[in-house]
């Protein structure tokens, strides 16, 4: 046996150790579990300056579809229809997608029209937050139109508040304020480690969009 290789007794009660420990870990799981009885619609925010936020959402879009569940997207801000998201999701009969910006803010540089579309992306969001049959709602990027103030966020909060019991909201974006976030069930802040476009990578097709 090699000075490295520890002594099968020093192996074994590290096992047992582990047992014990996971087996405590387990009775709580469990307890928490058991005691999480409560079902109703969610109201989740992705925000945070990292890469993923829409991703993320589409992930859960995948999911949903997965348990049979109507869903609508309303994308805010973004104009582009060339992504694979929207490529792939618009062949599930399932989703409903609708792109309802004209781009990023800082090449449109109009905040009337900005803002007009962004009034006309929540008029759809409301078709579907109105609609029992629709089980999940993703608003793109809703965190940013509200940033810049083309939405009243009170308002906003309210029409999210008074959708379907059993329906699941999603939104998206940098900078969600702070109502929104007291609103939410579940709030994840995705923060920036590396990226590669500050090492002067491109977007590139499947990864970016």
């Amino acid at each position: 046996m090699s000075e490295t290789t520890p002594p099968l007794s020093s192996e074994a009660e590290r096992n047992a150790r582990h047992k014990a420990r996971m087996a405590r870990k387990k009775a709580v799981v469990d307890a928490a579990i058991a005691a999480a009885t409560d079902k109703r619609g969610l109201l989740l925010i992705n925000t945070g300056n990292g890469k993923g936020k829409s991703s993320a959402a589409f992930g859960v879009l995948a999911r949903s579809i997965g348990h049979g569940l109507k869903c609508g997207v309303v994308q805010f801000v973004k104009g582009r229809s060339d992504t694979g998201e929207e490529a792939f999701f618009r062949r599930q009969p399932e989703v409903s997608w609708h792109v309802m910006g004209d781009g990023f803010t800082w090449d449109t540089q109009d905040r009337s029209a900005d803002m007009a579309s962004a009034k006309a992306g929540w008029a759809q969001a409301r078709r579907f937050l109105d609609d029992p049959e629709i089980g999940l709602v993703v608003l793109d990027e809703l965190n940013i139109a509200l940033k810049y103030g083309y939405l009243d966020v009170a308002e906003i909060v309210a029409d999210i508040e008074s959708r379907p019991e059993m329906q699941h909201v999603i939104v998206t974006g940098r900078g969600a304020p702070d109502t929104l976030i007291e609103a939410a069930d579940t709030v994840t802040d995705m923060g920036v480690v590396k990226h590669a476009f500050k090492a002067g990578i491109a977007a590139q097709a499947g990864v970016e969009y």
